[in-house]
């Protein structure tokens, strides 16, 4: 589906609608893939996870 000239990746979902990848009306990103990181050394928690592909909305 499109959604402001971009097309959702029905294979990432994702809810950050601050990111320039959102697909605004639809809680899916727009990229092909993400890449998923930690700022933790040893994480234990999935709130020390991060999208390492998020880009703040210009």
């Amino acid at each position: 589906m499109m959604n402001n000239g971009k097309k959702a990746n029905e294979s990432i979902k994702c809810s950050v609608d601050q990111c320039e990848y959102h697909c605004q009306s639809q809680d899916y990103c727009s990229l092909d893939c993400i890449q998923v990181g930690t700022h933790e050394a040893s994480p234990t928690v999935e709130e020390c996870t991060d999208c390492e592909s998020f880009q703040r909305k210009q």
